[in-house]
């Protein structure tokens, strides 16, 4: 969009990485509940990037969406704020397709590898901690 990178863009991409890792975060915690519940991890991969598809992709349209009319603005006083409103909405476009596509993805290559730690999570759990089962 022709803008230089700036402090605000700075300030928007750190918002960005904090809303790309909580849904990553989100993300793989339930394939990791899959996983305990018995389910193979490319299942699971598939079962959680298809439940948590709905609250990732309402979350990053309702900010998107949020952030279109400061987008548009062109007045001086919003001119600060543009590149932190670009950074954000242009970032949380790709990081969408990364969490819901990129995220189980590389979590079944890894599980498939054997360097998945939703068994050995399994076994380290605090006595008296409950699982949540999802069905």
């Amino acid at each position: 969009m022709g803008l230089n990178l700036s402090m605000p863009g700075l300030m928007g991409a750190a918002s960005l990485a904090g809303i790309a890792v909580n849904d990553s975060i989100l993300l793989v915690e339930f394939i990791k509940i899959h996983v305990r519940n018995g389910v193979a991890v490319t299942e699971a991969a598939r079962l959680a990037s298809r439940e948590r598809f709905r609250a990732i992709l309402l979350t990053s349209l309702t900010t998107i969406a949020g952030l279109l009319p400061l987008l548009s603005e062109r007045s001086p006083q919003a001119q600060v704020l543009i590149p932190l409103a670009v950074s954000i909405v242009f970032g949380l476009m790709a990081s969408t397709v990364l969490v819901l596509i990129v995220v189980p993805s590389l979590y079944a290559i890894l599980g498939d590898l054997g360097l998945t730690s939703a068994k050995a999570d399994e076994t380290q759990r605090r006595p008296g901690h409950t699982n949540i089962i999802i069905q």
